[in-house]
């Protein structure tokens, strides 16, 4: 809206907050002031609902050509029937509705049925307990000039297939904004980071506006051999900017989830570090920069393997104390499927029964960590420079 719109609009614009229109003459900063407080209070019941503790998310939103290359490297045919028993198997394993609280969905999932009952696979979540999601974004594109670093699109049509996916059943949706540390090349850059940040403001005010629920994914890649001081100070500037961003738009902070990476070292930093030091700089990060408003974050693992995720992850949530009132938990794709796809390896095909009964096993695992209640080994989640 206008300036001059929105003093033409008066209270009905802004839907019956008055109070608020000394924002009107910017046009910002309202915080969610074009939903009504049955809108908002819908996403916050969302919100409640995927933060539960001691569950976490199953991110299962790879697209055919991602999930299609983990099936042909142990030899699995890449199908649409294949993808759809694979990922009925995830939902359906008996048990899993005690550790997942939502589903991260790719559009095709969305219309696929389960062969249990024929519902699609939405309904079938919902039904369980767990909270139906997608993955509305389209491609990654390298912006000119900065070193390969990339912006996401898919924002000009966002809001037709968010009214799409809220037919389709869908409660939520998850906007990924890759960025890599290359401190040689200057990256991410400020203008990077605005970009990247600045889109997922837009995207989650888009979503709300729709009646969805968006979880914001800033993704710093492990790769690089930056040290943790490093990536705790650009990660601590990513989120800030992502927040102030959000702040900015008008988005509705209650009604919003951050899937973040762990704040980690890079994968080829030479210098050791434990679980507890990783724990503490993800401490400091959400301590200077995450809003209270916000109920949870879902970390995301990132190529970490389960074993060193949820070492992480139980220690973050050990070292919690009363300026800690976020739910941490986890939000998991390559760290619990990785280890299901190896079930099938030299076999052709999928080993369903076999992947569920590791499936669960991970899915406590992940759990326990979430509640920092995991035994973990000695050294589990501990940075371990690579061997020269």
């Amino acid at each position: 809206m206008t300036r001059k719109s929105l003093k033409a609009a008066g209270p009905s614009g802004w839907r019956g907050c008055s109070s608020l229109r000394v924002c009107a003459s910017l046009g910002s900063c309202h915080g969610g002031c074009f939903l009504t407080q049955s809108e908002k209070t819908a996403l916050r019941e969302v919100c409640q609902l995927i933060g539960q503790p001691g569950k976490g998310i199953t991110a299962c939103d790879e697209g055919p050509a991602t999930i299609g290359s983990r099936f042909e490297a142990v030899g699995i045919t890449n199908s649409e029937e294949n993808r759809r028993r694979y990922r009925q198997m995830l939902f359906e394993t008996p048990g899993a509705n005690q550790y997942l609280s939502a589903a991260i969905l790719d559009p095709e999932t969305l219309y696929q049925a389960s062969s249990t009952d024929g519902k699609l696979f939405p309904e079938v979540l919902s039904g369980l307990g767990i909270v139906p999601g997608v993955k509305p974004h389209l491609k990654v594109y390298e912006l000119p000039g900065q070193a390969g670093s990339t912006v996401m699109q898919g924002l000009d049509s966002l809001a037709a297939r968010c009214k799409e996916y809220k037919l389709a059943g869908c409660k939520f949706a998850k906007w990924r904004s890759p960025l890599v540390i290359d401190v040689a090349a200057d990256q991410p850059s400020d203008m990077i980071i605005e970009s990247n940040m600045n889109d997922l403001a837009r995207y989650a005010l888009i979503c709300q506006a729709e009646g969805l629920v968006p979880i914001v994914e800033p993704d710093v890649s492990l790769s690089g051999d930056h040290d943790l001081q490093i990536s705790t100070a650009i990660n601590l500037k990513i989120q800030s900017t992502l927040f102030k961003a959000m702040v900015d738009h008008g988005v509705y902070m209650e009604g919003t989830i951050l899937k973040s990476n762990i704040v980690n070292p890079g994968k080829a930093c030479p210098i050791s570090y434990t679980a507890a030091q990783i724990a503490e700089a993800n401490l400091i990060v959400h301590r200077q920069c995450f809003p209270t408003a916000m109920l949870s974050a879902n970390y995301l693992s990132g190529g970490q393997s389960l074993a060193d995720a949820s070492g992480r992850l139980n220690a973050i949530n050990k070292a919690k104390t009363s300026k800690d009132p976020w739910n941490l938990s986890f939000s998991w794709s390559a760290a619990i499927q990785m280890p299901l796809f190896q079930v099938c390896k030299d076999h052709g095909e999928l080993c369903l029964e076999e992947m569920s009964a590791l499936y669960i096993e991970e899915l406590k695992i992940a759990s326990a960590s979430a509640l920092g209640q995991l035994e973990t080994a000695p050294g589990q989640g501990d940075h371990i420079p690579p061997s020269k």
